[in-house]
């Protein structure tokens, strides 16, 4: 029988309307996720011991000053993070990266092609399925313009120059 508490997930909310669907998703694959706001005390996130964390999308725009924001103490937990849509551009920008404006929006349909096979994130996909690109969904306006140091790029699309990005302890081991 899995001990669906033993890996704990914390997927913090910046209010995207499909972060109930990526709890589900993490659940469904037999790991306990819970969801909470992205402005949860620290000390509720240490104390919840989670194995990572997940930041949400939302519909703010990281290139506002009074944007939300995480608790940078959470990038000291020496556990992974995702960052997925808005979640990446705070975490890029909080980490010493920058974002703008995208010179052209995505909506809908995009292929983000593979920059490397190297990752952990996506290296799986590239081995496994033999493809060096995704078909995904994109709703965005607002782009990473430059990576925290030391992360690298591992996915772009058409329109989007920096699609994906990993803190570089994040590649496969040779």
């Amino acid at each position: 029988m899995i001990n669906t508490h033993q890996d704990k997930i914390l997927i913090l909310d910046f209010g995207s309307q499909y972060t109930q669907l990526i709890a589900r998703r993490i659940r469904e694959i037999g790991v306990f996720s819970e969801l909470v706001p992205f402005d949860i005390d620290f000390e509720y996130i240490k104390n919840f011991s989670p194995k990572g964390i997940i930041l949400s999308g939302g519909p703010d725009s990281v290139i506002n000053t009074d944007s939300a924001r995480v608790e940078p103490k959470i990038f000291e937990l020496d556990i992974p993070i995702l960052g997925i849509c808005y979640g990446m551009q705070t975490m890029s920008v909080q980490l010493g990266g920058d974002a703008k404006s995208a010179t052209k929006h995505e909506y809908g349909f995009a292929s983000v092609n593979f920059e490397t096979s190297d990752s952990k994130l996506l290296g799986n996909i590239v081995k496994h399925h033999n493809c060096n690109s995704l078909d995904v969904w994109m709703s965005h306006g607002i782009e990473v313009s430059r990576m925290p140091e030391g992360f690298t790029l591992i996915a772009s699309s058409k329109n989007c120059a920096i699609a994906a990005s990993v803190e570089k302890t994040c590649f496969s081991s040779p």
